[in-house]
């Protein structure tokens, strides 16, 4: 039986460098197929709220483990707090590009436009 993760989800991304994190909040429930894809059924922060430090972690690991392709990691914050453990639940290597998308909400949060996103 696996252990239910329980704590903020932050899904991030890479891209060449490491992108704003984005933190998503269901508005009801998990953040299933329903409120992924339909517009309105999450909140979604960008940059997560998280001081310097944190972000800079967060940011350090992923590239350490990832090198620098485009990739989304989905993962937890267990406690949520500065220094809390960081779980990580799954790797993507075809982050989505549809409206409701991460990928597209971190690259805007980095000044990076849409064109620029998916060329490189």
């Amino acid at each position: 039986m696996e252990e239910k993760i329980l704590g903020r989800e932050l899904p991030w991304h890479l891209r060449r460098e490491a992108l704003p994190i984005v933190e998503v909040r269901p508005k009801q429930g998990g953040y299933d197929y329903k409120n992924k894809y339909t517009s309105g059924r999450t909140d979604y922060f960008c940059p997560a709220p998280f001081d310097p430090a944190t972000t800079q972690r967060i940011q350090q690991a992923a590239l350490g483990a990832f090198g620098r392709s485009v990739t989304r990691l989905r993962a937890r914050g267990r406690d949520g707090g500065p220094g809390g453990e960081l779980v990580v639940l799954e790797v993507n290597t075809l982050p989505g590009m549809t409206e409701t998308s991460l990928l597209p909400k971190a690259a805007a949060a980095a000044a990076i436009d849409f064109p620029n996103c998916v060329s490189e």
